[in-house]
């Protein structure tokens, strides 16, 4: 094990504390402003093409916040740095102040505390879900935390309990619809409790009824206290999923505000190709409208 702990104090001056068990809220020394998440001039390349260039984000507990982007605009590979999963290959992830390395992820108790205070949850629930049943997939995760059978027991049935889903606790994963994976991709992370949610896509590919499903559960869930940060393309659920807006656009940060400044710009949405223009007649007059999915109106002159 390297000499260098992934505890050390941040660049900023920030003194970062090691999480204690039990404990919900990050806490710095100092008096630091409480971060859960601060990339500073994140790069990542996936076999040499850039997937984020430069990529700079401070995320506060208990934000709830959208990554909005086309595809390719670098949303999934940020929730995976976020995650651990891949680590910048310039710049620095941090969470509470902790470096997110390789280094870091050696460290069992470092890796154990974090993966108990952060969650993904992927955006195709086929690469989530490989138990034989809903409550094996569930149970997966206290399991390998080491839970006592007791509480394994008590939170699978009231986490299968939440999302509608205990008459499924015997069925085979591959067996269940879109919607009904989508949940219990959902409930295999919010076993955990974690104090960040990371969603990726969650309403993608989701008719009507099920996307509201989802949504409906997230708001259920969080209390306030809770972190979810959910990339997404679906402008028409931004309003319910996110008080914060971050767009990408070619691996990074184009703009940074609340939803309704956010989808108010036209020319931004349209530069980073979450809306297109279309053209139609009224009256014999070509008329342009920005997207399906912000209000327009019609007047008489």
């Amino acid at each position: 094990m390297s000499s260098h702990s992934p505890h050390s104090r941040t660049e900023g001056g920030c003194e970062p504390t090691t999480p204690i068990e039990g404990e919900r809220e990050p806490t710095t020394a100092g008096g630091c402003e409480a971060l859960e998440f601060e990339a500073v001039d994140v790069r990542y390349e996936y076999e040499r093409v850039a997937a984020l260039q430069g990529l700079s984000l401070r995320v506060k507990a208990g934000e709830r916040i959208a990554l909005l982007g086309a595809n390719g605009s670098g949303k999934s590979t940020l929730l995976r740095l976020m995650d651990g999963l891949h680590f910048a290959s310039r710049g620095t992830m941090r969470f509470r102040g902790a470096a997110l390395s390789e280094e870091a992820m050696e460290d069992d108790g470092f890796a154990l505390d974090f993966r108990r205070r952060v969650g993904l949850v992927f955006q195709n629930p086929d690469i989530q879900l490989f138990n034989p049943t809903v409550f094996d997939e569930v149970a997966f995760g206290p399991l390998q935390l080491g839970w006592e059978r007791e509480e394994i027991l008590e939170r699978v049935h009231r986490t299968l309990e939440w999302i509608g889903a205990e008459h499924l606790k015997d069925r085979a994963p591959y067996r269940l619809s879109g919607g009904e994976k989508k949940r219990v991709a959902l409930a295999s992370v919010i076993v955990l409790d974690p104090d960040v949610l990371l969603l990726d896509e969650p309403t993608g590919q989701l008719d009507p009824r099920s996307q509201s499903q989802v949504i409906e559960l997230l708001e259920s869930w969080n209390d306030g206290k809770k972190t979810i940060i959910t990339a997404t393309h679906q402008l028409e659920i931004l309003g319910e999923i996110a008080g914060r807006a971050v767009v990408l656009d070619h691996g990074a940060v184009v703009a940074d505000s609340t939803p309704a400044e956010v989808l108010a710009n036209t020319g931004l949405l349209e530069a980073a190709n979450l809306i297109h223009s279309h053209r139609h007649l009224h009256g014999g007059v070509p008329h342009k409208h920005p997207s399906p999915y912000l209000r327009h109106e019609h007047r008489k002159e």
